[in-house]
């Protein structure tokens, strides 16, 4: 992996960047020792199931949600095999690209984040919280040519990095990458009803589970669909995060979420549907997987396969 002050050096001559290499150097320096001085504490959590217990006990907490001042970890790289990767000053990553197919899907489970498109077309407006890497955004941008595509992103070297190292094109009528924090755009009215696919990968550097997943805020995503709108979520399958947010989405979404069978790294993404409930033959989701997987390259027929694995409907259509 390239040390962060490589990385830095890289994109020092971006006008941008000046100010948030300073700082972010800082935070590197801070982030490295906070993790330093918190790894016994964490192993000794881990020995003794402490942790676990802890997650169970909030299930039913209630939930205050408040203005959250922003703390960003340093914004590091790494590239292997023709791969290039985005960390958040850790191991764990938090968005690839493949440097020879830069407008496609690398990671499995971002692919999974596509799978809205065996229920929808194309809808006017798609939206990602969260841009890591862009992946997501620039394959609905590159491929979606009929939608309008948005990001949501916090952090403002996140999204310099997309545009340097990731190959985010500029906005224009068609794409806007909104930097802003993901609770306030789902709460802001005007966003609410007019959001055909919402995908959601809003994880920090320790990679534990979304960072927003109350009741409230599935409640807010839920508001910002359109009438037959779908979202798609990137869970941490073995953790306890992901009994929580199932939990909590469903309340959100009166039960209709289904999660897909975990995939590389423990990830799981979970589908909620809103609008008139689905009764939708076998048939016409294969039909449209393999038009999926001719015109844009994403292996929909896989999601199928999730699907029938965990609902367990191995009748003659899928209904939610």
């Amino acid at each position: 992996m390239l040390s962060f002050d490589q990385n830095i050096a890289s994109l020092a001559r971006h006008p941008h960047m000046t100010k948030l290499i300073k700082r972010a150097s800082a935070e590197a320096r801070a982030f490295r020792n906070r993790e330093a001085e918190s790894v016994a504490t964490r192993q000794k959590t881990l020995r003794t199931g402490k942790r676990a217990q802890r997650d169970e006990d909030l299930d039913d907490a209630p939930q205050i949600e408040a203005p959250r001042k922003p703390r960003f970890a340093p914004v590091t790289f790494s590239e292997e095999s023709g791969v290039r990767y985005l960390h958040f000053g850790t191991e764990w990553v938090q968005g690839a690209m493949r440097l020879r197919k830069p407008d496609h899907i690398e990671l499995e489970y971002a692919q999974q984040m596509m799978a809205w498109l065996l229920f929808l077309e194309a809808p006017k407006r798609i939206v990602q919280l969260g841009l890591g890497a862009a992946a997501l955004t620039k394959f609905a941008y590159r491929f979606l040519k009929s939608s309008n595509v948005e990001a949501v992103e916090l952090n403002p070297a996140v999204v310099i990095a997309a545009r340097t190292m990731f190959q985010l094109p500029s906005d224009d009528a068609r794409l806007t990458v909104h930097e802003t924090d993901a609770w306030d755009f789902v709460n802001d009215r005007t966003n609410h009803g007019t959001i055909g696919a919402l995908q959601i990968d809003v994880y920090d550097a320790t990679a534990r589970g979304p960072v927003l997943d109350s009741v409230a805020f599935y409640r807010a995503v839920r508001a910002c669909l359109t009438d037959a709108g779908l979202v798609t979520v990137n869970l941490f399958g073995d953790h306890p995060s992901f009994v929580r947010n199932m939990k909590r989405m469903n309340e959100a979404f009166d039960g209709r979420v289904v999660a897909l069978p975990e995939v590389h790294d423990g990830n799981r993404v979970a589908i909620a549907f809103s609008g008139p409930a689905l009764d939708v033959p076998f048939t016409t989701l294969e039909a449209r997987a393999r038009l999926i997987e001719a015109e844009l390259g994403l292996p929909a027929r896989q999601w199928i396969k999730g699907l029938r694995e965990s609902t367990g409907q191995h009748g003659g259509s899928f209904s939610i």
